[in-house]
């Protein structure tokens, strides 16, 4: 299953919670924690309870964020979770292992690692946990904690980026960028995406439906892509069928660790095509 695009859903938005059943995107974070104000965070809770109870039309990955076990509603949530129907649950600012043990020893749910502080960024061995299913970079959070100054370009954000996609891909785990605050802003949104995918995460989270047609484009393979991938495997098997082991394509060499990536480019091409034709 592909997961190009994570969109945040406020738990306390009744009109949110509707709409967000029938979006295009691969994966929704419901989310009680941030989106939600202290005063809103028991009606939130309710209203996401009766939502998840409704099946989506398009049944892609469901996870809740829930509030920091620390907090006077992390425990409730964990409690009410356990009711839900969904797929897995965000743990908000994880700054090491012992933060999804905690959660972990209150549910049996995939658990999904905010990674939005220094500590989080150096506290690499987060990756190994059983339980960990992916980790999602809170570029927000992570830029105040670092105190740094934001720019179009993220540039400030690139060692905390690839810091903690390193950790990640070292255990095999799924790992999303973070938010695109210009919301009136598609041409940096883009530049986001493809930044994004080019340092090699899986996908993006998002914070409005709008922004979700640009993360799914970026993320999947292009036709280009597919269609050099497609002559990438023709071309090593042919030379591997004469007892040689490199071939040429486009000027360039092309390997067996080449045609590992052509093949992984074809495969996300057909689960993506499965979807969007569903």
């Amino acid at each position: 299953m592909p997961f190009r695009s994570l969109l945040y859903v406020p738990a306390s938005n009744p009109r949110a919670l509707e709409k967000a059943r029938d979006l295009p995107c691969d994966a929704l974070i419901f989310d009680l924690e941030d989106a939600v104000a202290p005063a809103a965070k028991e009606t939130a809770r309710e209203r996401l309870g009766a939502a998840l109870a409704q099946a989506g039309s398009r049944g892609g990955t469901r996870l809740v964020r829930i509030n920091a076990l620390g907090s006077p509603w992390g425990e409730a949530d964990l409690a009410a979770l356990a009711a839900w129907d969904c797929d897995g649950v965000v743990v908000p600012k994880v700054d090491g292992l012992a933060d999804l043990d905690a959660v972990a020893a209150r549910t049996t749910r995939p658990l999904w690692a905010m990674i939005e502080t220094a500590r989080g960024v150096l506290g690499a061995e987060t990756c190994a946990h059983p339980r960990l299913a992916g980790i999602i970079m809170g570029t927000n959070d992570l830029a105040r904690d670092l105190g740094l100054r934001a720019r179009p370009d993220r540039m400030p954000l690139w060692a905390a980026l690839q810091g903690t996609l390193l950790a990640a891909r070292a255990r095999q785990v799924l790992a999303i960028d973070g938010v695109c605050n210009a919301l009136d802003d598609p041409a940096r949104l883009g530049a986001e995406c493809e930044q994004g995918r080019d340092m090699g995460f899986d996908g993006k989270s998002l914070i409005h439906p709008a922004q979700i047609a640009a993360a799914n484009a970026a993320f999947a393979p292009s036709a280009e892509e597919v269609d050099l991938a497609r002559r990438r495997i023709a071309a090593h098997e042919a030379v591997m069928a004469q007892g040689q082991g490199v071939a040429v394509v486009d000027g360039e060499i092309v390997e067996a660790l080449h045609v590992q990536s052509a093949r992984a480019t074809l495969e996300l091409a057909r689960i993506v095509g499965e979807g969007e034709t569903s």
